[in-house]
């Protein structure tokens, strides 16, 4: 059996990342930058559909990410975040599971960086 490449391993790595794992570095990384957890929750929402009680069962069940994309209801205008993060472009990402997890990084590293909610959640 072949051995996996680099990017099938991170990929590999992202579907079973929990987001449980994840989600206290978000919260991390926004209120450091002066951002609020109930902003971080709207983004989130903005982008998978969840609601508050929905994001809070996901990690309370310990989903990963697999799970998380799977019962997400993403919204129609993912398609339109677009740029870098972690090195990559995210609309070139070929990885289905690892481009939505790259969306959401985006989302959160944009929100981080003082990007206006409005700018990020009314993507045209």
């Amino acid at each position: 059996m072949a051995e996996l490449s680099k990017q099938e391993k991170q990929d590999k790595r992202i579907a079973e990342m929990t987001f449980a794992s994840v989600y206290p570095h978000y919260v991390n990384k926004v209120e450091r930058k002066g951002k609020t957890e109930e902003e971080l929750l709207q983004v989130i929402e903005w982008l998978t559909g969840f609601t508050k009680e929905e994001i809070e069962k996901e990690i309370a069940n310990k989903s990963t990410f697999k799970t998380f994309f799977e019962r997400a209801n993403l919204n129609p205008n993912t398609h339109l975040i677009k740029g870098l993060i972690c090195g990559y472009r995210v609309e070139e990402i070929e990885n289905p599971l690892t481009q939505k997890a790259r969306y959401l990084d985006k989302l959160v590293d944009e929100l981080a960086r003082g990007k206006k909610m409005e700018s990020i959640l009314n993507r045209k």
